[in-house]
This record gives C-alpha cells, structure tokens and sequence, in this order.
C-alpha cells in the first residue's frame, strides 16, 4: 500500500462533519481500499450526517475492532489556503491528524498483519460524526465493542507518542435568562436587565469549577440584549463541562438545575447532558496498557502513557468494561487549526505497532 498516495488523497477529499456528500466521498474509498484487502464491506446509512462504514476480514476467535472517523472540523475551501504538503519531515494538511493519517495507518497494519498470516477476526469502523458528539454512531461502536476482545480507537497520539490511557468525560449545559424589556432612558426602573442577572450566574457557574476534583465549567459563549437603549429581556450561556470522576456529573447537575434568580422579576432555566462519560486510567486500563506495552517493546516500539481533557469514542467503550488504547494514530499536534501536521517517520512505526496489536494481541 503506498501509504503517502492514499493519504494525499484522502486529505484532499475534505470531509467537514455537516457536509454530507463530501463524508460520503471518503467513505467511498475506504471502501473501496478495505475491499481491495479482501473486507466484506457493510455501508449504515444516515440521512443528515455521512454513512458509516464497517469493513470486516473473517477469522478465528473474537475481532479487534480499530475505529476511525472520517469527518473534520475544516470547511469546504481550506484545502485551497492549507494544502496537502511535505516539509523536514513532516506532512501538513486539514486533518492530517484528526485523523485521516490513522485511517491510512489502519488499513496498512491490517495488510502488514494480513501478510504476517493474522489469524484474527478485524472489524474497522469509520464513522461520520465524531467531531459533532458521535450522536449517529455512538451505538455503533458500542454494539460492535461489546463483540470484541479489543478496542483500538485510532486518534492522534499525544506529541511525546504516548497513548491516551484517560480522558476527562464532557458535556455541556444551555442556561437562559429571562427578564422584562424597558427603555433605557424614560423607564429604566421598570426593566429587569436579563444581563445583569445573567452576570451573577455566570460568576456562580464559574465557581463550580473543582480542580481537586479534576472538574471544569467555562463559560464560552454568551449572548443577550438587542440594542443598548433597550433593557434587555433576555440572555443565554453555553457552557462547557469536563470531568474526571463518573459521579461528578450528578453532583454538578444537581448544582447546575439549582441555580436560582438573584434579582427581583428575573427567571432561569437550565439545560444540559453528557455527552461522554470519563475513561479513568483504572485497573483494567493499565492492565490493558502493560499488555500493549509487552506487545510493542518485542517489535521495538517503546509505548507511554498519557492522558487528556479531551473526549473521543474511547470514552463511549471505557464504561463498557471492554479493554480499550486510545491515541494510537499518528504522532503530532495542532490539530483543528491551520498549524496540523504529524511526523511522516510515525505512519510506519504506528503500523509496525497495531499490526504487531493485532497479531499477538
């Protein structure tokens, strides 16, 4: 497999999660790449969002399921001002990491794996949606984790290589004011500004942060008002929740829904859900990791652990009870900006480490 060619292409073929068509185009190769590895290929249509893509090569025993997702967070047109490009060693484009390069790196260690005279059972999943919450595929990689002996869920490594052995879980709440609108000037008094009370929720939002406990509330987006000499009647937040302990989104729900008026003739109403729960490093992961690094250390890879605030599918399959590596793709950083690149020398040595995953596993 020439590895570059495939990843140029499918860099080029851009993929943003709300663009259908352009998703369905590089499932369309996928496709087409695992068929030529001799997969039995199964298409799961969604309407709003690109199909899924299952790809399976039949085997003794129970399958390795490696996912993978194809959209990004870049617009149609990116390619144009951030081109697919090579540069002292390293290759630079929309999605580069996040994570054209880990399906590249998937199909070639199944084939190096193949050629090796794997015996195993694969499944590789790619998925449309995983940059916009997993809502279409979340039950998915769930039912296809639960049939599996492994799970290797192929986001970018952290810069140092390492995995991603935990992950803080994230969710998010939708908090909204309501007040009475006024004229600034002539009857001020009688307005009740929704900012202002919107200001003393926010600072009571803020303090729910808890390091101690690994959980963090910001206050990223705000909303309110229309002109300023209008009292405004109404104000919103978005707020995002990260966390480290699974009980923790009961206990910040609770103070979250309890969130009260400050000011006379004001209301609040408040929204909100996880989206995904944390993935601890607890027993099984470092039972699963030393396993791995045993694994990788006889082909000369030497593995790392790591962790991140971020979330990612592997989040979906942790509270399954399933063993499950998370940051095996490529080794790089920036990514969902125009600084994305990863390291071309960490495509074969990624592949040398999931083919050896795969056969000995």
């Amino acid at each position: 497999m020439d590895t570059k060619s495939l990843l140029k292409l499918l860099i080029e073929t851009e993929s943003p999660s709300h663009e259908k068509s352009a998703v369905d185009r590089v499932g369309a190769i996928i496709a087409e790449e695992a068929r030529k590895l001799g997969a039995q290929v199964e298409i799961i249509q969604n309407q709003s969002t690109g199909d899924h893509v299952i790809a399976k090569w039949g085997g003794a025993g129970k399958p390795v399921l490696l996912v993978c997702h194809m959209d990004t967070v870049f617009p149609l047109g990116t390619i144009q001002t951030f081109p697919y490009r090579e540069a002292e060693g390293k290759i630079m484009g929309p999605g580069v990491s996040d994570m054209k390069a880990s399906i590249v790196i998937s199909l070639a260690a199944i084939e190096e794996a193949k050629n090796h005279g794997l015996t195993r059972p694969v499944t590789l999943l790619c998925t449309s949606d995983e940059e916009i919450g997993s809502h279409t595929s979340r039950e998915l990689i769930q039912a296809l984790a639960k049939e599996s002996e492994l799970v290797l869920v192929m986001e970018p490594a952290l810069i140092d290589g390492s995995l991603k052995t935990w992950r803080k879980g994230g969710g998010g709440f939708y908090v909204k004011v309501k007040g009475r609108a006024a004229h600034a000037g002539g009857d001020h008094e009688k307005g009740r500004n929704a900012i202002e009370e919107m200001a003393h929720q926010v600072l009571a939002i803020q303090k729910m942060t808890d390091y101690s406990r690994g959980t963090t509330l910001n206050v990223g987006v705000i909303h309110g008002g229309t002109v300023s000499n209008v009292v405004p009647d109404e104000c919103y937040v978005e707020v995002d929740l990260r966390l480290m302990r699974p009980d923790e989104w009961e206990r910040v729900e609770a103070l979250m829904m309890g969130l009260k008026p400050v000011l006379e003739g004001t209301s609040v109403e408040v929204t909100g859900s996880l989206n995904r729960g944390p993935m601890p490093f607890d027993d099984r992961m470092k039972a699963t990791f030393e396993k791995a690094r045993h694994i990788a250390a006889q082909v000369g890879v030497e593995l790392k652990a790591g962790g991140t605030g971020g979330v990612s599918d592997a989040n979906l399959v942790a509270p399954l009870g399933i063993p499950v590596l998370d940051g095996l793709g490529a080794i790089g950083e920036g990514y969902h900006s125009e600084r994305e690149y990863i390291f071309a020398g960490s495509i074969p040595q990624r592949v040398k480490l999931i083919s050896a995953l795969l056969q000995n596993w």
